[in-house]
Parts: C-alpha cells; sequence; structure tokens
C-alpha cells in the first residue's frame, strides 16, 4: 500500500500504472454501490491491483467484488478515523493477494479490510521503530512463504 499527495512523482507514476493494464491485470479505481450505475469512487481515490492474474471466474468475483469491497471499507474506517481526508489530494495504491485457495467471499473481504486498513495506520503513523531495527538486525533470518530456498 502506498500513499501520495495529487501531483508529486509518486501519484503520477501510480497514474501511469492505472492507465497501462495488462492481459490479467487490470488496476480498478475502488468503487462502492450496489450495481454499476450508482457507483461512487471511494476517496481518497484508491487504485487497487491483483498481484496475480486470477485464474478463474471465482478469483476474478472475488478481487472484485470481496477484496474491492474490503479495500473500500478499508479506506473510509481510515478517513472516518481522521488517517486521511476523504478528498482527491491523497492517492491510496493498493496491491492485494487473494490464495487461489480462497472459497470465501465474507472472508476474503475481512481480510482485504484487516490488512489495507493496518497499511494504511502504518503508512501514516509509522513503524514502531524497534519492530523496524528488530527487522534490519535479523535480516540474514527474512524469508517469505513464496522462498523454498532451492
Amino acid at each position: 500500500m502506498i500513499l501520495a499527495r495529487r501531483g508529486s512523482p509518486t501519484a503520477a507514476a501510480m497514474t501511469s500504472a492505472y492507465s497501462s493494464p495488462s492481459n490479467g491485470f487490470t488496476p480498478v479505481l475502488v468503487c462502492a454501490g450496489p450495481d454499476q450505475p450508482s457507483y461512487e469512487t471511494v476517496y481518497p481515490p484508491t487504485i487497487m491491483l491483483a498481484k496475480t492474474a486470477p485464474a478463474s471466474d471465482w478469483m476474478e468475483t472475488l478481487v472484485f467484488g470481496a477484496a474491492q469491497v474490503g479495500t473500500a471499507r478499508a479506506v473510509l474506517d481510515s478517513a472516518a478515523d481522521g488517517l486521511v481526508e476523504p478528498d482527491q489530494e491523497t492517492v491510496i495504491f493498493v496491491s492485494l493477494w487473494i490464495d487461489p485457495a480462497a472459497d470465501s467471499e465474507p472472508k476474503v473481504l475481512d481480510a482485504a479490510r484487516e490488512a489495507v486498513g493496518h497499511a494504511i495506520r502504518e503508512a501514516v503513523r509509522g513503524r514502531d521503530p524497534a519492530a523496524a531495527r528488530h527487522l534490519v538486525e535479523t535480516r540474514d533470518e527474512v524469508t517469505h512463504p513464496f522462498y523454498g530456498g532451492h
């Protein structure tokens, strides 16, 4: 998740990404509403992009439905909490990943809301310095679920 001010180089790069979709990777301007004619753009404007192309219609539903709603709610929670202003001066970029085994729209929505909310709070308030220092100090042990070590 990246926060940027409108007119900044970061916002320009995010806008470029939004205007340059590629096969399977369609950036979404996060909107809310019960049907397409009533969609409203979430403020601050939020661009959402899946890290992997949806492999099925179900995964597309999770990305464009549950994850988008969870992201919208997290952004709106953050505005309600005073972390970001609900205006066009800030732009939010969210990159998300959904487990291919996901089978529940409410769980994906809740996970997206929690993850995006956490990321916005960290971006605005900063990371705990002790936690950041610990990561630096244990850098040789840093790993990731997608790293097999082969």
